[in-house]
């Protein structure tokens, strides 16, 4: 490609909403722009590498046995409504009618959809074990859009879809879409993690998040180096660390703490340790109300309360609603006379002689006694993941780190073949629902990652299989004839040896031309210069500082077997 026939809007300044490094080297790169919040339209070296990473996601898929199909992302509300999940999303679900007064939704997910499928155009078990997969647009409106292509409103994903007889089917299909995605990964040159996950609303027995370490990443990953234990945050266990409480035989008092909100003001009033308290948060889940109580130093992991309950939803409670529950006004909450169910952390039954809300403005309790002044509803681990923590497994310590999550996969049983009554003959002749994996990868959200993990001041450095071109032919003066008929013979030879070259044809700078190769990441550069008379070019891989000088069929075979190497290993 001739770079004077290729649109490509680099930028020199960052723009103002970019706000993490892909996202801003996304834009100034030229490979997206942006359409409105969440919303963005792929420029073409920004598409030339979406469609490398859906290549070899569609290699590794096809490796594995999974048949490709597209479905429609205009999907209608009947499919949603035998799952349930027509309310369950909620406003991130993108709502319309058509001029029928039909209800239709921007697909937001295909579960559903593929579920459908299968029950209409499978008619025998025969034809199981099939896993069904395709490469598309979802949306999802987010409330608050952000990090580009990392948390975006419209996006590409590859969802998948397997289904089998048996349970012991199931694990041979999770197996083969396991490897595939270790396959994937590797090749898209990312470093990542496989860590046990929260299935969520897809529902579900078991489920692993393939995971990129970056300080931006929304998901915490915690980890053991001593066992190898991983999971994110919301599925991370939390064992009770053993902290020492001195025995209290005391009954509990009432005590005056005039303004004492949080647990800061409260350990500053009352002189003691965050450790000694424990704080009970009200939540929403579903409608219904429900505490919440955790040691003053913790906080509540939302999902292990909401999956603790059976929930789909779950909210802070509204201060209107705290008052009128706890007859105070909001930071005076505690487990003692409250009208609730209240749910204990496993940390909070192992205090003793501490201090909780005591339902009464400006008044908390002293010298409480778990299991001797209140008793739970139920106790169960219901709290976030702390570096340093004890890890669940081998007891040494846990470290935390943020990551990106780039793929997921569930083993979702029978939860939407039984909703929409997708089933099969057993060999006594009984109905049974099929068992059902899904398996996701963020097209968009594997470039950007990649882009997180490789870069330097000058831009972006890509991974040699996803770069929108390898190499980039610079002519220091496109009026040399020396100059230019070398660059274009080098161009030439690099085309027909299936190398994907551009070249900086246009009548700029050197160094113009140098700024853009970096910041749009193209892996080689092969600068033809003022010693093209001699037949010598530079030779520069990006990343490196220094270059070195060959001869012009040297520069093109090292090229072509630099990039070989790394695509075909």
């Amino acid at each position: 490609m001739r770079i004077s026939n290729l649109l490509m809007p680099t930028l020199r300044e960052t723009p103002a909403e970019a706000e993490i490094l892909s996202h801003k080297l996304m834009l100034r790169a030229g490979l997206m722009r942006k359409l409105a919040a969440g919303i963005y339209a792929y420029m073409p070296l920004g598409l030339r590498a979406l469609r490398k990473v859906e290549d070899i996601i569609r290699e590794e898929m096809d490796k594995a046995g999974a048949n490709e199909l597209l479905m429609s992302a205009l999907l209608p509300a009947e499919y949603f409504m035998p799952s349930g999940r027509w309310e369950v999303f909620g406003p991130e679900m993108f709502r319309l009618r058509d001029r029928h007064d039909r209800d239709f939704c921007l697909g937001p997910t295909h579960e559903e959809i593929f579920t459908s499928t299968v029950k209409n155009e499978i008619h025998s078990y025969k034809q199981l074990p099939v896993t069904l997969y395709q490469i598309g647009t979802k949306y999802r409106d987010e409330r608050r859009p952000r990090f580009g292509a990392l948390r975006s409103r419209e996006f590409i994903m590859k969802d998948a879809y397997s289904f089998d007889l048996t349970e012991e089917g199931l694990d041979i299909s999770y197996k083969k879409m396991y490897e595939a995605y270790c396959n994937i990964f590797r090749r898209l040159g990312l470093d990542f993690l496989i860590v046990d996950a929260d299935s969520g609303a897809m529902g579900g027995s078991g489920s692993q998040e393939f995971m990129v370490k970056s300080e931006v990443g929304e998901d915490v990953i915690a980890s053991c180096a001593a066992c190898g234990y991983t999971a994110n945050e919301e599925k991370a266990e939390c064992v009770p660390d053993g902290k020492e409480f001195p025995e209290n035989t005391k009954p509990f008092e009432k005590k005056h703490t005039p303004n004492a909100h949080t647990i800061e003001e409260l350990t500053s009033f009352l002189g003691c340790e965050p450790y000694m308290f424990a704080k009970t948060l009200i939540y929403k889940i579903d409608g219904k109300y429900v505490a919440a109580m955790v040691r003053g130093d913790r906080e509540v992991n939302e999902t292990k309360l909401q999956n603790l309950l059976g929930g789909t939803g779950i909210e802070l409670a509204e201060p209107h609603m705290v008052r009128e529950i706890t007859k105070a006004e909001v930071g005076f909450a505690g487990p003692i006379g409250i009208d609730i169910p209240v749910y204990a952390d496993k940390e909070v039954m192992q205090m003793h002689g501490i201090v909780v809300g005591a339902n009464e403005t400006d008044m908390h309790l002293i010298n409480v006694e778990p299991g001797r002044d209140f008793t739970p509803t139920e106790v169960a681990d219901i709290r976030a993941i702390e570096d340093g923590d004890i890890c669940p497994r081998c007891g040494k310590k846990i470290s935390t780190c943020h990551g990106i999550e780039v793929g997921h996969i569930f083993k979702l049983g029978t939860k939407y073949s039984k909703a929409l009554e997708l089933t099969f003959p057993n060999d006594s002749g009984e109905e049974e629902p099929v068992i059902m994996g899904c398996y996701g990868i963020g097209v968009n959200r594997c470039m950007a990652a990649a882009i997180e993990q490789n870069s330097d001041d000058d831009g972006i450095i890509w991974p040699i299989p996803i770069a929108p071109y390898h190499v980039s032919v610079i002519p220091t003066n496109i009026t040399d004839e020396t100059i230019a008929s070398m660059s274009e013979d080098i161009y030439n030879k690099l085309l027909e040896s299936g190398i994907e070259a551009l070249i900086d044809d246009r009548d700029e700078r050197p160094g113009v031309k140098f700024k853009d190769c970096d910041l749009t990441g193209i892996p080689l550069r092969i600068t033809v210069g003022k010693k093209a008379g001699e037949g010598i070019v530079e030779f520069k891989i990006r990343g490196e500082k220094n270059f070195e000088e060959l001869s012009a069929a040297d520069a093109v075979d090292k090229a072509v077997n630099y990039i070989k190497e790394r695509i075909h290993g």
